[in-house]
């Protein structure tokens, strides 16, 4: 029996600001962004389902940036996501694509991905 689980936990995000982050993170994901700051660092998105997110702000630097997406956010409906983040000014990369998703940058270079569930 394997004792390491075919599952992941937690990714972390490098952010140069946890603070501002936890505002960021939480404004397009529609999530109250009350939540304490750890250790001066680390802010633990509150999602519901799923893979955890921490924005960490002690491990960032431009080399430590996602420049690929390395997980994707779900969404329903790709076109009310893509005019979703498009109306908050969001750095969007790419349009939707084949009609299934699209790439963009949080405030801070990290290239994400949204893709239709």
């Amino acid at each position: 029996m394997n004792p390491v689980l075919n599952q992941i936990g937690t990714v972390f995000i490098p952010v140069s600001n946890v603070e501002e982050a936890r505002n960021w993170y939480c404004d397009i994901l529609g999530l109250n962004a009350e939540g304490e700051i750890l250790f001066g660092h680390l802010f633990i998105v509150p999602t519901t389902n799923g893979t955890g997110i921490v924005l960490d702000s002690k491990i960032y630097s431009k080399e430590n940036i996602f420049k690929t997406p390395a997980f994707h956010f779900n969404a329903h409906n790709i076109e009310a996501a893509y005019n979703f983040l498009k109306g908050k000014n969001v750095e969007l990369t790419t349009e939707i694509e084949h009609n299934h998703w699209f790439n963009f940058k949080d405030p801070y270079g990290n290239h994400l991905m949204v893709c239709r569930c």
